[in-house]
């Protein structure tokens, strides 16, 4: 700052003469120095420098180049001065001891390099102009105030450094710097402007052009700096402190001596005129005080320089009292800038004073700064007073009254002031005891601002940046959009392009809550700004911000997009992308996987079997490389957002892969040579778009344009065409990214720009980059590190596995139903078709509803049914056979012996887990080749439940070469079938009671079938006729017909039931040798005009298909007689109760299918159609009711949890209900006899009673004719009678054999009579313990007895 009037800190206490001894003579340079110097300080014409005291201090310095000079002519001289100036008023100072030639080796340390400005020599050495810059002294303040150094090495251009206008350099002293201060004729309230003294001052031009590699000192030794030290001490010691002493003693007399007069004088005028104490004045009250002005002798200025002379040498309490007697001297005089640069020093006095500290006295301070601000109108001195006092206050700790009053100076006057106060308020926030964060960011906000206002940028930038570390993630986006924004415009102004870029790049990813206008124009300055980065594009691709990816959401599809369907033809619905991953779906696709593998294995899954996935997900097991298969096509589904409100347009998008070749065909050696393993990738084909691409390796699909609305999510799925096989990794995407022309203009302007490069020209602006598809696999948790630490698994969905060629399946269905009755047969054709250039053989498919379709048994049984679609209509799926004339119906027609293993064989079933099923399909030659097609029958049956079925098939094929990659490969394909309800079928089994001579051992029973009519006439269905009643069974068969109906067939309209009653016998003992041990009897019984043949296909198909096989449940029943009693034989006395209870069980179990077949009258299109059907009833108990549609299972209540091991279950015994059907009794006798009474009144009839083992052991029985009805309901019916002979038996029946026991009744007169009062007791013969168990007996038993 210049020296002022008011204040003498910065006048000149001193004069150092300096002449070297070189001169011809010294004495005589020193007396013109004086002289001049007397000159300066006296003569009116100068006021700078400004003096301290009249009598200043001449301190005469005889300088001695030891190099050059005689030194005893330096020392001669050196004494005649001390005779001249006294031994304390001058000095010889010796330097230079040492040659700049010698000693080249010897390491001088610079003296000045620590007292040298760098940054000022940096400046110089970056200057353009190598000549040295003129400075003008005093006046040049550098620019860079805070000492920050260039950033990123570029010179700085902003600000008022340099400008560069119309090709003319202008000089930095043309331009006056932001922190120069006015001179002292243009500043207000000093004192030059009161005199209105207009002297020029004169200045002197330095060059200060030093080389930044200069080195100082270079001549001078350590002695030399030893003298240098002792001469700064020589003179302040016995030269400028003496000096000050007796200033300060004389200032104190002439005060004493004046002051006490005066103020005698004055407090008596006072007393006299003034009346009492004059009134103190509020400052705001205090104008035109300033222009007092006192003599440069007057005691208060006397008062103020001995203060300040106190204070330069420390002398901080006697400066702290002067101070506070010259404040109150100016305040009674009114010279409030006296007043006032009085009360800062008292301040800053007070503070510095050592010991008992004096309380800092901070209203001083803000009375200083009020007065220089308010009323001297001095915004410099209120400035320093401010910073004084800041600094006082923070180091007091009180950081908030400091920011306060940092903040109470800013003004719209000037912007760098400003600028700078705020920052420092802005580090009294941060470094409180609880740092105020917020408040430390927005004052650095705020000073960025006026930074930037005041041509700072390189300063505006770094306030921005360090305020973008506090409001960074915390969720203020719009904050975070000004800084970036801001932070990205100074950086491009700056050329710092790319921190330009990663500003913008912030903006644009973040989600912003901008107005689609505002987000249009961040959109336009970030492609303009990314366009003018030097060297984008050329080398790499850069990566692009917008729009947002999901890489987690890919989705990767291997193989064709299948052909839609053709005319009446069907296609497979296979894998797509447009269908939803379901994980339980997936499960059970690849439970049918394994099925059919196995089945193809021989009943093994290969260890090395992994699913086929044709569609890969996030959801999916992406541990494994996937394969692909050569010439066919990837599809990548990238998930694309849109996070802005306003439109992308995205062109010439494809993908960026790398691949690496191999050969498969040939074995793989274990070291790779590099020439065998060629990495090939498109990165630089996709640097331009229109460039000849990779065909011949790899086929990329570009998509043209891609268009995205406003926030928007939205699929691109992008192609590539493998031609070669080998490692693909799919890198990620290229594209152009550019706004539309409606999203706004740009708002960058900058004077370094002309128009034609500025923002108008983005319109229609793009750029081309990439972004990278990484895809974060799942977490690892399987091993303690794993679970301790957060690491992921690979994900290898973008890193398929190019394979040799494969064949590849097409499946179409033709006339394939949507909706069925339940239990309806119908026909369709599928046509395979093999669309590769491969072989294709082993053709399976696997089912989750083995039983809803069949391919027909390739035995000699299948009928011949025509091939032709259209001879479909009104075509029975059946084979039919007219039946024979003079037939009875209901009579059997047909009785066949067919084998599981032909339908078993020929129609590829195996059995699988979860009773699913895998049946091979016939082929002609076992193989389809390259291009050909084949047509094939599918029989139907609409499932046993109404309601939508979803039916999966798995079409499983391989092809003719083995030991690829690929093992096998397969085709989806799922339908809905809409079953609606037709018959309900119920039947139930008993044993008869007759038995006719003609069966003999073989035995009979009784099966009721019960059909009802379900059929709510949804389907159109007007009435069904029962066509035939066939079984199927390897022990029994249909015999016949009890109740047919005569001369009309059996029909059922809706809610109608009829029922019909067969009789079941054994099957005969050619039909059940050794040989035919696994084989079915068919039997037929028709109830229509036509028969069909239920032992081909289909109805044998379908029964072999049916959901719940009795053989799964079922226990084996042997047929051999052999195998009987050696079972029976085995069961000993040790015999558990498994044993038993089993032996009972199979006495009352029947090995009996029942199959009703059926036609259904429906009118479509007004024509009738006939459909056909088939119903399944399995039956497995006597007495017990089977039915066609399966109940609804319960269900279960939840189980508690048991810690304690449960017992074992106890061992079941036979109930006494299966216990009771062990014997099957029957009597034979004459239904009625006639009897004269009178010749005779004893009447005997002969009674046969025929006993009949049911089970497979002995069994011990007894029969007791005692028992005798007393009832007297049965007694009004018939009347009593008594067994005559032996009344007890105690027989033993062997396994199944029949005993007949003849009896004989004695009735005493005639009437109706009931014989079944017999009761017999059976138990098996081995279990002694057992009780014998009442047997059940059959029905009444009536005889009429007649007299004569």
């Amino acid at each position: 700052m210049p020296a002022s009037d008011h204040e003498f800190l910065n006048h000149y206490l001193a004069c150092l003469l300096v002449v070297s001894s070189s001169e011809a003579v010294p004495v005589e340079q020193f007396l013109k120095l004086s002289q001049e110097q007397h000159m300066i300080q006296h003569n009116g014409e100068y006021t700078n420098p400004k003096w301290f005291i009249p009598n200043t201090l001449k301190y005469y310095v005889l300088l001695h180049d030891m190099s050059q000079g005689d030194e005893q002519r330096a020392d001669s001289v050196y004494e005649d001065m001390k005779q001249r100036y006294g031994s304390q008023g001058c000095y010889l100072l010796k330097i230079n001891s040492r040659t700049a030639a010698a000693g080249t080796d010897e390491q001088i340390p610079d003296p000045w390099s620590q007292y040298l400005n760098k940054s000022s020599l940096q400046s110089q050495d970056q200057s353009e102009e190598p000549a040295p810059t003129p400075v003008v002294v005093n006046t040049a303040v550098e620019n860079n105030i805070g000492g920050a150094p260039e950033m990123d090495g570029a010179p700085e251009m902003d600000g008022h450094d340099s400008a560069e206008n119309d090709g003319v350099f202008v000089n930095s002293l043309d331009n006056t710097h932001p922190l120069q201060l006015e001179t002292a004729i243009d500043m207000p309230g000093s004192l030059d402007s009161l005199r209105a003294v207009a002297v020029e001052t004169k200045t002197t031009t330095v060059y200060t052009g030093v080389a930044a590699g200069t080195s100082h000192g270079a001549c001078l030794t350590l002695n030399d700096h030893n003298r240098l030290r002792l001469f700064i001490q020589e003179f302040t010691f016995r030269g400028l402190l003496p000096h000050i002493e007796k200033n300060i003693r004389q200032l104190n007399d002439q005060l004493v001596s004046r002051k006490g007069l005066s103020r005698s004088l004055f407090s008596v005028t006072k007393k006299l005129f003034g009346g009492g104490k004059v009134p103190e004045k509020s400052i705001a009250e205090l104008k035109n005080t300033s222009g007092l002005l006192y003599h440069p002798e007057a005691p208060e200025l006397q008062i103020r320089k001995m203060a300040d002379l106190c204070f330069l040498v420390q002398h901080y309490e006697l400066a702290y009292s002067c101070y506070h007697t010259a404040k109150k001297d100016f305040l009674s005089d009114q010279a409030m800038l006296y007043a006032a640069g009085a009360l800062e020093m008292a301040a800053v006095s007070a503070f510095l004073q050592g010991g008992a500290p004096r309380p800092y006295p901070a209203h001083y301070m803000d009375t200083a700064i009020q007065t220089y601000r308010d009323v001297c109108k001095n915004k410099v001195l209120a400035e320093r007073c401010a910073l004084f006092s800041a600094e006082v206050l923070k180091s007091q700790a009180k950081y908030s009254d400091a920011a306060t009053l940092l903040i109470k100076m800013t003004s719209e006057d000037s912007d760098l002031c400003s600028a700078l106060l705020l920052e420092q308020a802005a580090h009294c926030f941060i470094n409180m005891r609880n740092p105020m964060v917020r408040k430390f960011a927005f004052h650095m906000i705020l000073a960025g601002h006026r930074f930037s206002k005041a041509g700072q940028k390189r300063h505006a930038l770094r306030c921005y940046c360090q305020a973008m570390q506090v409001y960074k993630g915390k969720g203020w986006s719009l904050a975070e959009d000004h800084i970036n924004f801001t932070i990205g415009r100074q950086s491009f102004t700056l050329r710092q392009p790319e921190n330009a870029v990663l500003a913008f790049r912030h903006i644009l990813t973040n989600d912003s809550q901008q107005t689609a206008t505002q987000q249009g124009a961040f959109l336009r300055e970030y492609l303009y700004v990314y366009r003018n980065v030097p060297g984008v594009c050329e080398v790499a691709l850069p990566q692009l911000p917008l729009p947002c990816i999901n890489s987690s959401a890919t989705r990767v599809y291997f193989g064709h997009e299948r052909r839609l369907a053709e005319g009446e033809k069907q296609a497979a619905t296979h894998v797509s992308l447009d269908q939803e991953f379901e994980q339980d779906l997936a499960a059970v696709w690849q439970d049918l996987e394994e099925q059919v593998v196995a089945a193809a294995n021989r009943g093994v899954v290969p260890s090395t079997f992994y699913p086929t996935q044709c569609c890969l997900n996030s959801q999916t097991d992406n541990l494994h490389f996937p394969l692909a298969v050569v010439e066919e096509p990837i599809i990548v589904e990238v998930a694309f957002r849109n996070p802005l409100k306003v439109p992308l347009v995205l062109s010439d998008l494809s993908l960026l892969w790398k691949f690496t070749l191999k050969d498969f065909s040939r074995p793989q050696p274990q070291d790779v040579m590099v020439g065998d393993a060629v990495t090939i990738t498109n990165e630089k084909e996709a640097i331009a778009p229109r460039t000849v691409q990779k065909d011949g390796i790899i086929t990329t699909e570009v998509i043209p344009e891609f268009f995205m609305s406003p926030e928007e999510t939205r699929v691109a799925r992008l192609k590539l065409l493998p031609r070669q096989t080998g490692q693909l990794t799919i890198l990620g995407l290229v594209y152009n990214l550019a706004s539309t022309p409606s999203t706004g203009n740009s708002t960058i302007n900058s004077n370094s720009f002309s128009q034609n490069q500025g923002p108008s020209a983005t319109a229609g602006t793009l750029v081309r980059g990439r972004q990278d598809l990484e895809i974060q696999g799942p977490r690892l948790n399987q091993t303690k590190e794993e679970k301790t630490s957060v690491s992921h698994g690979p994900d290898r969905r973008l890193d398929p596995t190019i394979t040799p060629p494969m064949p590849l399946l097409e499946v179409f269905f033709l006339q394939f139903p949507t909706a069925l009755l339940c239990g309806e047969i119908r026909k369709a054709y599928v046509e395979f078709c093999n669309v590769s250039h491969v072989p294709l053989c082993g053709l399976r498919v696997a089912s989750t509803h083995p039983d809803f379709f069949t391919f027909g048994s390739s035995s000699l049984a299948t009928p011949l049914t025509p091939l032709s679609p259209s001879s479909f209509e009104n075509c029975s799926a059946y084979k039919t056979l007219a039946t024979p004339p003079g037939a009875t119906p209901g009579s059997v027609t047909a009785v066949t012996l067919v084998s599981a293993a032909d339908f078993g064989s020929g129609g590829g079933v195996v059995s699988g887990t979860g009773g699913k099923r895998v049946a091979e399909i016939p082929l002609g030659e076992g193989t389809l080749t390259p291009g050909e097609s084949t047509q094939l029958p599918l029989w139907l049956r609409g499932p046993d439940q109404e309601g939508v079925h979803e039916i999966n098939f798995l079409f499983y094929y391989e092809g003719a070469e083995k030991g690829g990659k690929i093992s096998h490969r397969v085709l989806r394909h799922t339908v809905f079938i809409c079953a609606s309800r037709s018959l309900s079928v119920r039947a139930t089994a008993c044993h008869s009671n007759t038995l006719p001579e003609e069966e003999g051992r073989n035995g009979s029973m009784l099966v009721f079938v019960d059909v009802e009519n379900i059929n709510t006439s949804e389907a159109g269905v007007r009435e069904f006729h029962i066509a035939q009643v066939s079984s199927s069974s390897k022990q029994w068969r249909l015999h016949k017909c009890i109740n047919p109906a005569e001369n009309k067939d059996c029909k059922l309209t809706t809610r109608e039931r009829g029922k019909l009653c067969f009789r079941a016998t054994r099957c005969k003992p050619h039909e059940a040798t050794s040989k035919s041990l696994e084989k079915y009897t068919f039997a037929d019984l028709s109830l229509g005009n036509e028969q069909i043949i239920s032992s081909t296909t289909p109805c044998a198909d379908f029964f072999f298909r049916r959901c719940q096989p009795s053989e799964s449940w079922r226990p084996l029943i042997a047929v051999e007689t052999q195998g009987r009693h050696s079972r029976s034989q085995g069961a000993g006395p040790g015999g558990g109760a498994e044993d038993i209870t089993g032996v009972v069980r199979k006495c009352n179990e029947v090995d009996l299918d029942i199959i009703v077949l059926w036609k259904a009258y429906v009118v479509e299109d007004n024509k009738q159609v006939i459909l056909e059907g088939q119903l399944h009833v399995a039956l497995q108990t006597i007495g017990k009711e089977a039915c066609s549609l399966r109940q609804k299972e319960e269900a279960q209540e939840m189980v508690l949890l048991k810690f304690k091991p449960e017992l074992p279950p106890p061992i079941t015994r036979p109930s006494m209900e299966q216990l009771s059907h062990l014997i099957k009794t029957n009597l034979h006798y004459p239904e009625s006899y006639s009897h004269s009474f009178i010749q005779k009144s004893l009447c005997m009839v002969p009674v046969i009673l025929t006993l009949s083992n049911c089970s497979l052991a002995q069994v011990d029985a007894i029969i007791d004719l005692r028992h005798k009805t007393t009832s007297p309901e049965s007694l009004e019916v018939h009347g009593s009678f008594t067994w005559l002979g032996q009344t007890q038996y105690k027989l033993q029946l062997r396994a199944q054999e029949v005993m007949r026991l003849p009896l004989r009744a004695g009735f005493l007169h005639a009437g109706v009579y009931n014989l079944g009062t017999a009761r017999v007791f059976a138990k098996l013969a081995d279990q002694g313990a057992m009780c014998e168990t009442s047997q059940q007996t059959a029905t009444p038993a009536l005889i009429i007895i007649n007299s004569t």
